[in-house]
């Protein structure tokens, strides 16, 4: 299913193309090289003083094991249909600089970019990323073994979504639901706030 963004004015093709689905294939496999592309987009995102804070755990649907484990930290609501991707990624932000060990206070903006290069990557080879914030911290920090000096910011699931034509009643009413957005002019301001 695509849901082509309604722009006001035109934007970059793949940008437009990028939505959060919430059925997947359960049957479809990521290639390596497929997987390894999110990451090698994500590596490539701007951070303060190139620092890259960002740090992920990938689980793969094929290790059974760890990808139970790793669903079983998502709220049951996001487990319902993010059992269906192919992959699950922990997205962590190191919470100082690794050049001088202060804290970085742009960690969390930093990774966001990284997370957004790896949705975008996700969209131009014609899968699809949801990021979720409904997860245990501390469940998936332990599964993991995530240091404390990292903060666990979401988790995102990538996969194929689910054609159109294989979609429930339910599935069609929830991916059915039409995309908005604010305004244009009332995202930004000139020269002062107002």
């Amino acid at each position: 299913m695509k849901k082509i963004a309604t722009t006001e004015v035109p934007i970059n093709e793949v940008i437009a193309q990028r939505w959060s689905p919430r059925a997947f294939d359960s049957h479809y496999v990521m290639t390596e090289d497929s997987v390894k592309s999110l990451f090698e987009a994500a590596r490539w995102a701007p951070s303060c003083y190139g620092d890259q804070p960002w740090q992920f755990v990938l689980f793969k649907k094929e290790d059974a094991t760890a990808w139970t484990s790793a669903l079983n930290c998502l709220s049951v609501n996001n487990q319902n249909w993010a059992m269906d991707a192919s992959i699950l990624i922990v997205v962590c932000a190191n919470k100082n600089f690794n050049h001088n060990k202060e804290p970085n206070r742009w960690a969390h903006y930093d990774t966001g970019a990284a997370s957004e290069n790896i949705c975008l990557q996700a969209t131009s080879i014609g899968l699809s990323a949801h990021q979720m914030g409904g997860f245990d911290q501390d469940k998936i920090r332990n599964l993991s073994n995530i240091p404390l000096k990292f903060d666990i910011l979401s988790c995102m699931v990538v996969g194929k979504s689910l054609d159109e034509s294989r979609l429930s009643k339910v599935q069609k009413d929830k991916e059915g639901q039409v995309r908005s957005r604010k305004a244009l002019k009332d995202i930004y301001f000139i020269n002062e706030w107002k």
